[in-house]
């Protein structure tokens, strides 16, 4: 009985730690010390590193638990799916992790090399979901025959440059994404449907 409360408590200081680390690195960026996240989840200084022996691992486990989540969502949609329904679940995903993206993104030098490969396994995964997508709409004359890897960089370069840029595109403490997915949706569709071909 007490080893079952004992680890039902080590579990829930483990997601103390990862929900306030989400939060502090998303607000403050990834140079911010382990102390301040400890002492933000109020649990001791010694406890992070119970769970995680390094910031390193820590910042790994983070990154992971993005990319298990988008890789969840769109595996769904891969097999049978559109490409809008795809690209929709992916701004879906990112707009909930939309504060921790943006550090990626615009903090990925700052991170170590594994959570920086990490960061490009699940880049890679969402690219290849994409990829299949395309080239089945694309074989059924829905989309334009386009390079995918171009299509896939347009993609994701449209996105970060709102995300990168949210500053001069909503209002402080505003989702980015929320206000613009819809519009950046439909106009990355129109750029490439076949029917938009003139």
């Amino acid at each position: 009985m007490k080893s079952l409360k004992r680890q039902i408590q080590k579990e829930n200081t483990r997601k103390k730690i990862i929900e306030t680390a989400y939060r502090i690195f998303s607000e403050k960026g990834f140079s911010v010390a382990t102390s301040v996240i400890a002492k933000e989840a109020g649990v001791s200084h010694g406890s992070i590193f119970v769970h995680f022996p390094t910031l390193n691992d820590l910042l790994v486990c983070l990154v992971s638990e993005f990319g298990d989540k988008m890789g969840e969502s769109l595996h769904l949609l891969a097999k049978k799916d559109s490409i809008e329904n795809l690209l929709a679940e992916h701004l879906n995903v990112l707009e909930e992790y939309e504060a921790f993206y943006f550090r990626l993104i615009s903090e990925i030098n700052l991170l170590p090399n594994e959570a920086k490969s990490t960061f490009v396994i699940i880049q890679s995964k969402v690219a290849f979901h994409f990829s299949n997508i395309m080239e089945r709409e694309i074989k059924k004359g829905v989309i334009k025959k386009l390079p995918t890897h171009m299509m896939f960089n347009t993609w994701i370069g449209l996105v970060h440059y709102y995300m990168l840029n949210k500053e001069f595109f909503s209002r402080p403490n505003e989702s980015v994404l929320h206000r613009y997915k819809g519009e950046l949706l439909s106009n990355y569709m129109n750029l490439i449907n076949r029917e938009s071909e003139v």
